[in-house]
């Protein structure tokens, strides 16, 4: 008995030894991996770090209570070269669509669209197996089960007709900036909050009863308000825009519109999520860029310019207009673009990115205040405020930059800042989203 345990101490002190993580007595590290590098994230430009003075440095109109200018550094970024288009944004759509099919035919038992393991059995907890056909041609019983997912009764023009209405993205995160503002009441003894309270994501106050008082659950109803067309202009026949600009291929190439502030977030966060469960890798998050970095990207390296693409002037040398805009008076073609146009339509600025001034304005991840510049900090500055339900909705307004195709050069301006509340869908304002990147 005493010889096997010195062959077993024997055995044990040779693991040791042998061990990664001594590092033959010198702080080497856990990881022996090579250089590490961040592949170009697709369809994305580098920002590069840098410094701007952030705000409006040209035209002004009176009243219009833009904050005066401040000094801010910037890290580095990936950001969209273009704005989201229908096509992308119609992905997230059919993946939303794909998941509830088939959530719904597992609810009515058919266990082939759960995820096995090497051995066959389920995973637990269940896990949508994405990789699972839907075929209908081999099982009719689909059908009938998924015709939940169409229009009912009176709301029925044709059978097969999709109830968007239905179409409800689900995500959670964790809200570190009101676990940060309650730390100070955490108790390590118990476990508990002594205090404090949290803003949950339906805008109602609760108070912190522990760390999953942080985790946020949303449910977002993701399709595009078509009828934006009609509601955001009075006499005027937008009705063929209602009926295709989303669904047509001719439109695919198009900027997505009747996106609110929730679905654009969504988006971000479903993006995320599709990359790190397709890829196997874990990248930082895509989120909507803060007003700070939106602009630093828009000026595309030309430091106090008016424009993206620098100059005082919105025409070229030729008398050609440079983006999609209001040009004159009652003339919206004079650039070449009645409403909106394909992305990409027009040179892009000095970073590589096309339209950050006309087609459609974008929605930034800021809540606007007129005076968020005297309170925010001069490295990566960022004013965000959960707002409640019952809070005004002053607090509820987005800031929203670029100006669109019906707006005039004013609005183009790098530095001129605009709103719109959170959770209206404008035909006029599309967004495209930033991933930070790791300097090295």
């Amino acid at each position: 008995m005493e010889i096997k345990r010195l062959v077993f101490f024997f055995i044990m002190v040779v693991m040791v030894s042998c061990s990664p993580y001594n590092g033959g007595g010198e702080l080497v590290g856990t990881r022996k991996v090579k250089k590490w590098f961040e592949p170009r994230p697709y369809g994305m430009v580098l920002i590069p770090t840098g410094s701007l003075n952030i705000g409006q440095n040209d035209e002004d109109v009176a009243w219009s209570m833009t904050a005066a200018q401040k000094t801010v550094s910037i890290p580095a970024f990936w950001m969209d070269e273009t704005e989201i288009t229908n096509d992308e944004y119609r992905q997230f759509v059919n993946w939303v669509i794909d998941s509830i099919m088939r959530q719904r035919l597992v609810d009515e038992g058919y266990e082939e669209f759960l995820m096995k393991d090497r051995k066959g059995n389920l995973l637990d907890p269940p896990v949508l197996d994405k990789r699972a056909r839907i075929d209908f041609h081999k099982h009719e019983e689909y059908k009938e089960v998924l015709e939940g997912l169409e229009y009912q009764g009176d709301d029925r023009l044709a059978k097969g007709e999709l109830d968007v209405r239905k179409l409800v993205y689900k995500y959670s995160w964790y809200d570190f900036n009101q676990a940060a503002a309650n730390d100070r009441f955490y108790d390590p003894e118990t476990g508990t909050y002594k205090g404090g309270t949290v803003i949950n994501v339906k805008g109602e106050k609760e108070k912190v009863k522990g760390r999953s008082s942080f985790i946020m659950k949303k449910e977002v109803q993701i399709y595009p308000d078509t009828l934006c067309w009609i509601k955001d202009f009075t006499y005027m026949y937008n009705e063929p825009f209602v009926k295709e600009y989303f669904s047509h291929v001719g439109y695919d190439n198009y900027p997505v519109v009747g996106i609110n502030w929730h679905q654009a977030q969504a988006f971000c966060f479903w993006r995320t999520d599709l990359f790190n469960s397709v890829s196997g890798t874990r990248v930082q998050s895509w989120r909507l860029p803060s007003e700070a970095e939106w602009e630093y990207a828009a000026r595309g390296g030309l430091l106090g310019q008016k424009y993206p693409w620098g100059g005082p002037y919105t025409r070229t040398r030729k008398g050609c207009f440079v983006a999609n805009f209001k040009p004159m008076r009652g003339n919206y073609i004079g650039d070449g673009g009645t409403y909106t146009v394909p992305v990409g339509n027009y040179e892009p600025n000095g970073y590589g990115l096309y339209d950050m001034a006309g087609n459609v304005a974008e929605w930034t991840a800021e809540t606007y205040e007129e005076s968020a510049y005297a309170v925010t900090h001069d490295l990566s500055p960022s004013y965000q405020v959960l707002a409640k339900n019952s809070d005004n909705r002053i607090f509820k307004r987005k800031v929203v930059r670029g100006g669109s195709w019906k707006d005039i050069a004013f609005y183009m301006q790098n530095g001129v800042r605009s709103y719109e509340y959170q959770d209206s869908a404008r035909s006029f304002i599309g967004f495209r989203t930033v991933r930070t990147r790791i300097e090295f």
